[in-house]
């Protein structure tokens, strides 16, 4: 029997199709990190400032993965992480697999219409950080999203 014509029993209702592009079991985030290679990170940090937007895309560049740095402040770096800066995905080429943002949840939104045209496979927003609303566009684009997760942790966990 083909459940797409089947009516859902009474008082439940299916989730829509783009839900399926929000990631939040361990599975899921798992295989994230077995299918990219190249992950831009929008709102990283220069190393003498530190924190998370610099330790983060430090640890996931020494786990092997290709790190490009899109920082939003720090207009005279040149390199982060020994990598020439871009200042838009737009001039990402070729185009990463996974953004990955340091950004207040406020700000996220902001970002969408270059996340929209460089079509990552995923974007991933750091713990902390969610847009409920961002999420369904970019899901409803048929881009895989991660909200609140530390991609450190999760990728130590998928190990």
């Amino acid at each position: 029997m083909d459940h797409k014509l089947t009516p859902p029993a009474a008082g439940r209702t299916e989730a829509p199709e783009w839900h399926s592009h929000l990631l939040e079991h361990s599975a899921q985030l798992a295989e994230v990190f077995s299918s990219v290679q190249r992950i831009a990170v929008i709102g990283i940090k220069p190393e003498i400032v530190g924190g998370p937007a610099y330790y983060v895309p430090e640890y996931l560049q020494t786990a092997g993965f290709e790190i490009i740095p899109v920082p939003v402040y720090f207009p005279d770096i040149m390199a982060i992480l020994g990598v020439p800066v871009q200042r838009s995905l737009s001039t990402v080429i070729p185009p990463a697999d996974m953004v990955l943002l340091f950004r207040r949840s406020g700000d996220v939104a902001q970002h969408v219409d270059e996340m929209l045209a460089a079509k990552p496979r995923v974007v991933w927003m750091q713990q902390g950080i969610h847009d409920a609303d961002v999420a369904e566009t970019l899901a409803k684009a048929g881009i895989d999203v991660v909200q609140d997760k530390c991609a450190m942790v999760e990728h130590r966990h998928a190990r």
